[in-house]
């Protein structure tokens, strides 16, 4: 029986929502290992001018608990 874990990061990127999704799971892999899958809360971005500068990704990461 596997146990699992999950832990909500908040991640950016001025590229676009599946690029912060990206950097969410790369951050996350630096400490965390065993990652399963990734749900995206929520999206949202910032806007200045007129224009979306900032893409921003609120993420829940699951990942395996090794015993």
């Amino acid at each position: 029986m596997a146990i699992l874990k999950v832990i909500e990061l908040l991640a950016s990127s001025d590229k676009g929502w599946e690029d912060a999704a990206s950097n969410a799971i790369k951050s996350a892999s630096k400490t965390v290992q065993g990652i399963r899958s990734v749900y995206i809360k929520d999206l949202s971005a910032v806007v200045k001018n007129n224009l979306i500068t900032e893409y921003r990704v609120n993420a829940k990461v699951t990942f395996e608990v090794k015993e």
